[in-house]
């Protein structure tokens, strides 16, 4: 050997080592929705991440992202140990999820097979492996009483929704003692690729500047949550390998009125037409906690994470939208 191999050797074992030992195979399930997009997004610019995004979807439907993709729907069992099999993950980002609250309350069986035991699913084939979980809930876990909340309230879900993310919170510490982590968030808003149905900020836009009337109740309160800020945060849960229960939101708390005058004078659109209502004039089949929103003191010094202001997020939203037509 000649002079000096054994120590490039030595140095190129070490550079290979600590490139494997920092490297991380990240499946994230749900990747088609507006948390996943924005995960995929921003994971898979990261040279630290190698980003499995899977949806229900034959095809991704963002465009992009450095990423590979495969359909995947998570209450398949067998379909979720072959791609733990094939894969080999080292985290899960659990974002799939049946969302629509008044449809889980009417659809209870498709709801608690998505948002209960499919998760039990995904935290047994984490804990044979080794997998670390991080699962994406509700704050419709909370009845609304006391709100805003901390990660120590004691949830108390008032509907058939809350009740199939609670317990698909229980679920997920199935994945092992230090290897699960569960977070919260509050009505997440923000852009995405081919949604199946618009966000609140966007709904909100499209109707005002069509010149319709909506009604919009002053007794619901949240805490309202940017896309971009959430993936953030649970990237940073995952850079840190934290675990345990995180509330990641806005710091903002508005009502759903307020909020909706908020996203009308951000984006200078005719407020007047935006008419105060009740919950109880809405015949709804779902009952919606009346104050939940959260405090994110945990997160915020644990992580560090800084969410945006709603007025500056609305703003972000407005100009990555123009960037998406200007690409187009």
């Amino acid at each position: 050997m000649k002079p000096g191999w054994s120590k490039s050797v030595t140095r190129l074992s070490l550079l290979i080592y600590l490139h494997y030992s920092l490297f991380q195979r990240v499946l994230i399930t749900g990747a088609n929705g507006l948390l996943g997009q924005h995960l995929v997004r921003l994971m898979g610019r990261s040279p630290e991440y190698d980003i499995l995004a899977t949806g229900r979807d034959e095809q991704p439907r963002f465009s992009g992202g450095n990423c590979g993709y495969q359909s995947l729907d998570i209450t398949d069992t067998d379909a979720v140990n072959r791609v733990f099999v094939d894969f080999e993950p080292d985290v899960v980002i659990n974002c799939a999820a049946m969302t629509q609250v008044d449809e889980c309350e009417i659809k209870r069986d498709i709801c608690w097979q998505v948002n209960a035991l499919a998760v039990e699913s995904l935290a047994k084939s984490c804990l044979v492996r080794g997998t670390r979980l991080v699962h994406v809930s509700t704050d419709f876990v909370f009845d609304g009483i006391s709100g805003p909340y901390k990660e120590s309230a004691r949830p108390s879900p008032l509907s058939y929704y809350g009740r199939s993310k609670l317990a698909g919170e229980n679920y997920a510490r199935g994945a092992g003692m230090d290897k699960w982590s569960i977070v919260r968030t509050v009505l997440v808003y923000g852009v995405a690729e081919n949604l199946p149905r618009n966000n609140f900020v966007w709904w909100l836009k499209d109707n005002l500047e069509a010149g319709k009337t909506v009604q919009i109740v002053t007794d619901q309160w949240r805490t309202p949550t940017y896309a971009l800020d959430l993936a953030t945060g649970i990237e940073k849960m995952v850079r840190f390998s934290k675990q345990g229960v995180y509330h990641l939101s806005g710091r903002e708390l508005f009502s759903i009125y307020e909020f909706a005058l908020e996203i009308a004078k951000t984006l200078d659109l005719d407020a007047s037409l935006i008419k105060p209502a009740t919950a109880a004039s809405f015949s709804q089949p779902a009952v919606r906690p009346s104050k939940s929103g959260f405090i994110i003191l945990k997160a915020e010094s644990e992580l560090g994470y800084s969410p945006h202001s709603v007025q500056d997020s609305i703003m972000e939203m407005v100009k990555e939208e123009a960037r998406s037509r200007f690409s187009s």
